[in-house]
């Protein structure tokens, strides 16, 4: 396995942003445990997980305006890293005016022990959460979290969330689940008050 501090990395007209490598998940699907250099020729493994000034100093060197969107999405669960994460919205939304996203397991709360939503508030435009399956029992089993009652921890996550940030959406990855099961999700989330989308594994 390969390390660097590939901290940036764009996809498409958004610059993503990779702050750890640590996840409370092993879900059977996930690229890193496959294709550990996905999205960049170079590995998103990191050396050692960046600082806020070693963030910094990364989107320094780049365009920002050039970018339609920063996403916090890598090689880990973005919230691992909760204190450089809200540092680093903080910065970008202080240099540019671009919509700042946070693809997330919706495990946040249980990472740090208590509720992050309201340090989100203002910093975050757009949060994606891996909702995988209505069905408790499939989502265990599909992505193994190391917490207790993870599934609906995490759909209290994405309703509390709907309730400060603009937009919440959760996702499915197509071919994990029947679609009998994705119909479930997407009444889910009408209920609960946040979008829904199927994506595609890669």
């Amino acid at each position: 396995m390969k390390k660097e501090m590939n901290i940036l990395y764009p996809v498409h007209t958004g610059l993503y942003i990779n702050l750890t490598n640590r996840c409370p998940c092993a879900c059977t699907f996930c690229i890193r445990q496959k294709e550990p250099d996905f999205y960049t020729k170079d590995s998103l493994w990191l050396d050692h997980e960046p600082t806020f000034e070693d963030v910094k100093a990364a989107l320094l060197t780049k365009d920002l305006d050039s970018f339609t969107e920063f996403v916090f999405c890598g090689f880990g669960e973005p919230t691992e890293a909760l204190d450089v994460l809200v540092k680093t919205a903080a910065f970008i939304k202080s240099v540019c005016n671009k919509p700042v996203r946070l693809n997330t397991n919706g495990l946040g709360n249980l990472v740090n022990k208590k509720d992050i939503i309201p340090s989100l508030k203002g910093l975050i435009d757009a949060i994606s959460i891996s909702l995988n399956s209505s069905n408790p029992e499939i989502y265990e089993k599909n992505v193994r979290p190391k917490f207790k009652n993870a599934h609906a921890e995490m759909i209290f996550f994405a309703e509390e969330a709907a309730k400060i940030i603009p937009s919440v959406t959760m996702t499915t990855v197509s071919t994990t689940i029947t679609k009998d099961d994705e119909e479930k999700c997407r009444k889910l989330c009408e209920k609960i008050g946040v979008k829904y989308r199927i994506r595609d594994l890669v």
